[in-house]
């Protein structure tokens, strides 16, 4: 049997071996300690600028500041858009043990609505557990009283101070200035493509309606900045710097609060709308929406019970000044009548018999006037006084549609005021082409003639029809209503094409002199506005009107008693005083009341008395034409002496 094999060492071997591998491992140790090293030198060395920003970055936080909002103030310095004080109640969860517990414990202290604690719920999910939710976005004097002894009971739990918009004038200003409220998704989209999302970025409100929202960009400011340093749970630790934020600019109206408020004391219970412009710079001097409703229920968030009380058939969120839109029946009978002495259609002298109807030859439709038994002759300034329905029949029927047109044009009609609002409607001013375009319709000798008394298809605003008779005592001069002071214009397009319309020029001076006197004769000479002016202490002109909402047949005779509420005849006046340097041009729109005489030529006075109330008049030089003027006679001036205001 053969001996075992004995294995024997190689030392040697083991040796070699041993070597390589630690020379391996050294290798492998001092290449990674070399991209180690690397990596720190291109860390701390290479990129030291950029990593040591990163870091500054996220130790240091800027912070926006919300500017205060700029006030508004009346053409008398009225302070009519404020910036208040208010309180809100704002919770921190992370340091409220029970969360649940505590704001049903407050729904016993406070005041809290469902609406608010749903609120809440909704905003605590996208907000971090250390940051405040408010719960509360207004609390009451008495509630902060009772929250600030009871305080030590509710950890987490502060009131907060803010500033807030206030209208102290509420409804009597809404469709003026309009309100601010919370920003909605839509506005941030809006601001982001306008550029102005940064400035809004500690904002909440921004302006809904009105002068508020025109001239959002002037009132709101630009937002201010802290920097602050915050540790790594984004709590802040230290203020390093403040950027304060700057404020609004204020703005004054030409508004005059003492007549918005006589305009709603006037429109109480009544649905319409009153505009005063000063006919010398344009001022809007009341802009007066009825029914109107209170701004501040906005500026808070509004609830959906008080939003839906607005949402009624009276429609008081629309401004009914610059966005309703009426047929503007005899106030324009004027401006016809001044278009058809352009034309040479009738002359001062020329006459008409007016018999109570009026009928085309081989027509068998008649026209009849709001007086069944007529006027008899009449000529154009009594056209103008009594309101002469077959007067301005025939003088349509003779001008014609297209001259009509293009006449009325001239005065603003089917087109934009440019006040400065966004809220503002165009109206429609009848032609053959635009007739088509809107209603599909070829137009007919019957449109023409209903035109004549400001009906048909022809419909206005009531700040364009302050705007026309404006034009019409200034002879001819154009303004832009504007609601603020000062040239400020937003819409630059809009505003250069109503600069470049040149003003009116037409043939002869005279026949602005014949117009306004039949507008004179309106209310001084047993005219349709001659019982609501009697007695007043300075000298007004104007123009009555009936607006017809539905049609009549020709056997039937006008009762309202059968006809529902909202197809009553609008009552419509438009005037201007004092009548030989005018300060005051309006109109008035009543809606579904009747007679303009009787119901709108009423509130005109009151504001007009109310204007002028604390103003004395010199003798006053009126161009009065006599009736034997149409026999060739030539013209005189009447003294008329001053009569003192009444107590």
């Amino acid at each position: 049997m053969p001996s075992p094999r004995i294995l024997i060492k190689d030392h040697s071997a083991e040796t070699n071996l041993f070597a390589r591998r630690t020379f391996i491992g050294l290798f492998v140790v001092f290449v990674m300690m070399g991209m180690v090293l690397s990596n720190l030198y291109y860390l701390q060395i290479s990129r030291f600028e950029d990593y040591q920003t990163r870091a500054d970055g996220n130790r240091i936080k800027l912070l926006p500041v919300a500017p205060n909002r700029g006030l508004i103030y009346d053409r008398n310095g009225i302070l009519l858009a404020e910036n208040r004080p208010v309180f809100s109640l704002q919770l921190i969860p992370e340091d409220i043990e029970n969360l649940e517990l505590t704001i049903n414990n407050l729904g016993m202290l406070l005041d809290i609505d469902k609406e608010d604690v749903i609120d809440f719920y909704r905003d605590l999910k996208g907000t971090r557990r250390f940051k405040p939710v408010m719960l509360i976005n207004r609390l009451k004097p008495k509630e902060v009283a009772l929250f600030s002894v009871q305080q030590h009971k509710y950890p987490g739990v502060s009131v907060e101070a803010r500033l807030a918009r206030h209208y102290p004038y509420g409804s009597a200003l809404t469709h003026v200035i309009g309100y601010v409220a919370k920003i909605n998704k839509k506005d941030l989209q809006k601001l982001n493509e306008a550029g102005y999302e940064a400035n809004y970025a500690a904002s909440y409100d921004i302006g809904k309606r009105g002068i508020e929202k025109y001239h959002e960009e002037m009132l709101h400011g630009k937002v201010g900045f802290q920097e602050v340093e915050v540790n790594n749970q984004g709590r802040i630790i230290r203020i390093l710097d403040f950027n304060p934020p700057v404020p609004g600019k204020d703005i004054v109206l030409n508004i005059d609060i003492n007549l918005q408020l006589e305009a709603k004391k006037a429109f109480a219970g009544k649905k319409g709308s009153l505009v005063a412009i000063d006919p010398r710079d344009g001022g809007v001097l009341a802009l007066y929406s009825s029914p109107s409703y209170d701004p501040n229920l906005f500026v808070h968030g509004i609830s959906s019970k008080n939003y839906k009380k607005l949402l009624t058939s009276d429609r008081p969120l629309f401004n009914r000044a610059t966005q309703g839109q009426y047929p503007p029946a005899s106030t324009v009978k004027p401006l016809l009548a001044l278009a058809g002495l352009e034309e040479k259609v009738i002359t001062p002298k020329s006459r008409i018999y007016d018999e109570g109807k009026y009928q085309l030859k081989n027509v068998e439709r008649v026209w009849r006037d709001h007086t069944p038994w007529g006027h008899g002759w009449v000529d154009v300034t009594k056209a103008i006084e009594v309101s002469c329905d077959i007067f301005f029949y025939d003088l349509a029927y003779k001008l014609g549609i297209d001259r009509i047109s293009e006449s009325m044009y001239e005065f603003g009609f089917g087109d934009y005021t440019g006040i400065d609002l966004h809220e503002e409607a165009d109206g429609i001013m009848p032609s053959r082409g635009i007739v088509k375009a809107l209603f599909n319709s070829p137009w007919y000798i019957g449109d023409t003639i209903n035109v004549g008394i400001g009906q048909s298809y022809w419909t206005a605003t009531p700040v364009q029809l302050t705007q026309s008779i404006t034009i019409l005592v200034n002879k001819g001069r154009r303004i832009i209503p504007q609601i603020i002071r000062g040239n400020i214009q937003k819409n630059a397009v809009m505003m250069q094409a109503i600069k470049e319309r040149r003003p009116i020029a037409i043939k002869d001076e005279h026949n602005w002199d014949v117009i306004l006197d039949g507008m004179y004769g309106t209310v001084n000479r047993k005219g349709s506005a001659h019982t609501a002016f009697k007695g007043s202490h300075y000298i007004s002109a104007g123009k009555t009107g009936t607006a017809q909402l539905v049609s009549i047949a020709q056997d039937e005779d006008y009762d309202a008693s059968k006809l529902s509420k909202k197809n009553h005849d609008n009552a419509m006046y438009v005037g201007y005083a004092p009548y030989d340097k005018p300060q005051m041009t309006l109109s008035v729109v009543l809606e579904n009341a009747g007679h303009g005489g009787a119901q709108a030529a009423p509130i005109a006075r009151k504001i007009m008395d109310n204007y002028f109330k604390d103003q004395t008049f010199p003798e006053h030089k009126v161009i009065e034409y006599l009736a034997q003027e149409a026999q060739g006679i030539a013209l005189t001036q009447t003294e008329l002496k001053p009569v003192k205001a009444q107590p």
